[in-house]
């Protein structure tokens, strides 16, 4: 897998940390226990966190009685998550295109948009084989990702930011198929620039990508889980279970 992905550069990086700190303890423990509430997975469930990050919903998710595998493909912030790791709470450097050996899940979440990185469809169709086949019959799959319907209706084409003294300003754009996210940090006398891209993908790509693998049971528009509604909600949250 070539470097040149966006997503080695700007996922490793102390800056994606800080411009997106204000994601908190708070709201991945509300989110966890609603999802807990509704799922009702057994205690010591075998779960994955896919693209766990610094594995703040991992954590939540152990503390809720469930045994915990967090993978994201960023070592810094693999690191940062192992600080956690205990008998029933593991963390791993894992590309989420491939599965994982050995490994058999009763739930996999996918959480904070860490969908739609890539420059192909078919290599999201890749993610959705490989989180099938390390799932269990009847498996859960949660993925959580931005509503596009209303990002794009609502898009912030400009916008600046001052974070713990250093300075971000951002440009925003859709070009019919990504929203673009171009990043200037003003560190001191250092300025660097990163790029964030996700794939434009709405409840029916979604759909489409789960037709042969998957059956939608649920669609949520926040964290609170109301209902999902395309013009209004802030995301689009999704629970299938594995055919």
């Amino acid at each position: 897998m070539a470097n040149k992905e966006w997503f080695y550069a700007w996922f490793d990086t102390s800056y994606y940390h800080l411009l997106y700190k204000h994601r908190n303890d708070e709201e991945a423990r509300q989110f966890i226990e609603s999802l807990s509430k509704n799922l009702k997975l057994p205690k010591g469930a075998q779960v994955l966190d896919l693209a766990c990050g610094k594995g703040r919903h991992s954590v939540m998710l152990h503390r809720a009685g469930l045994n915990v595998l967090g993978v994201d493909l960023s070592s810094n912030s693999i690191a940062s998550a192992q600080k956690n790791t205990s008998n029933d709470l593991r963390f791993a450097v894992h590309d989420m295109r491939e599965i994982i050996p050995n490994e058999r899940f009763n739930a996999v979440f996918n959480l904070f948009t860490s969908f739609g990185y890539f420059d192909t469809t078919e290599e999201n169709d890749r993610v959705i084989e490989s989180i099938y086949e390390m799932l269990s019959i009847k498996g859960i799959f949660v993925i959580d990702f931005i509503n596009c319907c209303k990002s794009i209706n609502s898009l912030v084409l400009s916008e600046e930011k001052n974070i713990d003294n250093i300075h971000f300003s951002i440009r925003r754009k859709f070009d019919g198929k990504h929203i673009y996210k171009y990043i200037n940090v003003t560190d001191g006398t250092k300025k660097i620039a990163f790029m964030e891209r996700i794939q434009a993908l709405f409840l029916a790509d979604f759909k489409r990508l789960f037709k042969d693998k998957f059956f939608i049971k649920n669609v949520y528009g926040d964290y609170k889980l109301n209902p999902f509604v395309a013009e209004e909600s802030d995301r689009l949250i999704i629970i299938a279970e594995r055919k």
